[in-house]
């Protein structure tokens, strides 16, 4: 199996740790490696050509993280065009080097997920079911509790009970509580974690029968010799952004599901970031020097600096202090930070 990892967020939600000069996927959030470090130790499991997908201004930084890597294993988009000409891009990369009818597993840079080998099983059982079925396969997580800031998908009929593998009967975008909490309740539906298994020829003959203008695209980038001319990268540039689900998934109506057998979670904000690291008997994460907490519970607190910060009889809020600024916020909404980020990095 081949894999690609997609390393181009830029992690609004989780500013000031994250800026445009230096996204969360290069962060160290969870452990001593980066988001992106331990996507890479999980690509690693699932076989040994792996490629990276990531922008040119951050493609240096990349590097660095991943010396493991040949120079040819970074494919560098001349711009980001979403997530859509991104595969489009990566599909045409492997399609000049590697079998068309390999099976091509598209991971995220910046999720956190403790089991290795049940990353392992799970994409492995959906390139089995991609290569027999010749259909694009999803992997989907059970939810523990109903998130709103994630999408879902509907399981359908059961396709191999022992595998946990099923129709896609149908997606929903992100819901609000009482829905996602009816999702839940449900038991039919999976977090969509965006992660998707199938060959080259499998996903142009989908393009081709449901994304006509992505194929296209496919179609123009490949007739084009060298993928570092100016040619090509003008090409590539003349495309639009937009994401691969509203593009194609959502509209391939063939699709397979493997229900996860992981954990897993999407570090997109301060909530899920808090969820994730490892917390004192009072649910408290601090990190930095000079953190001094009095009468806490429930807080994320995080010092970039030198400078002390001092947090007194607050529960449930995350601080945050670095370089590029101060963010003091509750932690139930501190998603809006990204509407922050947008303001000051236009």
């Amino acid at each position: 199996m081949i894999t690609v990892i997609i390393a181009g967020g830029s992690g609004t939600r989780l500013w000031p740790l994250s800026t445009p000069e230096h996204p969360k996927h290069l962060l160290k959030l969870t452990g001593e490696r980066s988001l992106l470090q331990t996507a890479y130790d999980r690509a690693h499991k699932l076989g040994d050509t792996i490629y990276v997908v990531t922008e040119a201004s951050h493609s240096d930084k990349l590097r660095e993280q991943l010396p493991e890597l040949s120079e040819d294993s970074f494919l560098i988009e001349p711009g980001r065009r979403g997530t859509a000409h991104c595969i489009v891009f990566a599909l045409d990369a492997i399609a000049r080097k590697h079998d068309k009818d390999e099976p091509v597993a598209f991971i995220h840079s910046d999720h956190f997920i403790r089991n290795i080998d049940g990353v392992k099983n799970s994409f492995d059982t959906a390139a089995d079911r991609s290569k027999k079925d010749k259909k694009i396969v999803l992997i989907g997580v059970e939810p523990t509790y109903p998130a709103i800031c994630f999408g879902y998908i509907k399981r359908g009929a059961t396709i191999d009970a022992g595998s946990g593998i099923h129709e896609v009967e149908l997606f929903k975008e992100k819901p609000d509580y009482e829905t996602a909490l009816s999702y839940v309740e449900s038991g039919s539906y999976l977090w969509n974690c965006g992660y998707f298994v199938g060959s080259v020829n499998t996903f142009l003959s989908k393009m081709e029968d449901n994304a006509p203008d992505l194929y296209d695209n496919y179609l123009k980038l490949s007739k084009i010799d060298n993928i570092s001319a100016d040619s090509y990268n003008e090409a590539y540039l003349s495309f639009d952004s937009q994401p691969i689900d509203t593009v194609l998934i959502e509209k391939t109506k063939d699709l397979a599901v493997v229900i996860a057998d992981f954990d897993w979670m999407d570090v997109g904000s301060f909530k899920e970031l808090h969820d994730v690291v490892s917390k004192d008997i009072d649910n408290n994460y601090f990190s930095g020097k000079g953190v001094y907490p009095i009468e806490v519970n429930n807080v994320y607190i995080r010092n970039e600096e030198d400078k002390p910060i001092a947090v007194i009889g607050l529960n449930d809020v995350i601080v945050i202090n670095t370089p590029d600024g101060i963010l003091v916020s509750r932690i139930d909404v501190s998603h809006r930070t990204g509407e922050v980020a947008k303001i000051l990095h236009p």
